[in-house]
């Protein structure tokens, strides 16, 4: 199956009331165990990188890569560009053939991002591309991106229906109290905020900060109107522990095939762990055929 646009994927989750997860994958061997996950549970899933990946591995590399898995393994999947900054990496991936991008200019004034969302948007709509903006500010960090708690600032649903009037993006992404990375206490989560800003706006609505969000959270957040959850740092935690596990129990063993397989089957139960929990397991069948 061809990568898709995230348009359409995103659309359908929020009419059926179920999200879709967005991994971060850092390599590409990852590429390939985040869909093998999601198609043995039959799930439609987002693949997601960071500047810092298209940088390490490049964009045309990372879209054979993606090509390659999704058409394998047969599933939905749509390959998205995250908090980009830059127009030119923003349209170097665009021509490279992702199917989705984040303008993120969520720090520079109201009048601001939208003007920097709109020259997105003219790039990517008559290609059919998904554009996702922000609205407020998410805390933590995110690549290079560092938003301080002191800085972050949640969205204001009068301004997400005035943005979306003037930019025309179809997915968006307002800061609602989670923030990127692993949590120090609970997330201070305003499910009131985002069922206004649901009944506000008509596009699907992005979670931010999705790692370590408790699963009765994440769910509520989903049932409310959030269609994609972004997931990053739970994933690279349990690949990444795997492998220390494996040395910490047999220091001599050093062949890749056998810490690096134990690493890919723990990222896959957490992979499949987070589909369950949006409810897109089976979504396949009734969703996409």
């Amino acid at each position: 199956m061809a990568l898709l646009s995230t348009t359409p994927m995103l659309e359908k989750a929020r009419a059926n009331k179920h999200g879709i997860v967005a991994f971060n994958v850092h390599s590409f061997d990852s590429i390939f165990w985040v869909l093998e996950a999601a198609a043995e549970l039959k799930s439609p899933v987002i693949l997601q990188t960071t500047v810092g990946t298209v940088k390490s591995l490049g964009a045309k590399n990372i879209v054979e890569a993606a090509k390659a898995a999704s058409e394998h393994y047969n599933i939905p999947t749509g390959l998205h560009l995250d908090h980009c900054t830059d127009f030119n990496v923003i349209k170097e991936a665009i021509r490279a053939g992702y199917t989705s991008v984040m303008i993120d200019a969520s720090m520079h004034p109201f009048a601001e991002n939208v003007k920097r969302t709109k020259e997105v948007m003219e790039l990517a709509k008559s290609l059919g591309v998904n554009v996702e903006a922000e609205l407020g500010k998410v805390g933590g960090v995110e690549d290079d991106i560092v938003v301080n708690d002191e800085d972050a600032q949640k969205a204001v649903p009068k301004e997400c229906k005035l943005f979306i009037e003037q930019t025309g993006v179809p997915t968006l992404a307002p800061a609602i109290g989670t923030a990127h990375g692993i949590y120090k206490g609970k997330p201070d989560i305003d499910f009131d905020l985002i069922a206004d800003i649901a009944t506000t706006v008509d596009v699907p609505l992005v979670l931010h900060g999705g790692s370590a969000v408790p699963e009765e959270d994440v769910r509520r957040c989903v049932s409310l109107g959030m269609a994609k959850v972004n997931v990053s740092t739970e994933l690279k935690n349990a690949y990444s522990e795997a492998i220390r596990r494996h040395f910490e129990m047999d220091p001599d063993s050093l062949d890749p095939r056998a810490y690096l397989q134990k690493a890919k089957e723990a990222a896959k139960e957490m992979a499949k762990s987070k589909i369950r929990m949006v409810g897109s397991e089976g979504k396949v069948v009734s969703s996409f055929v």
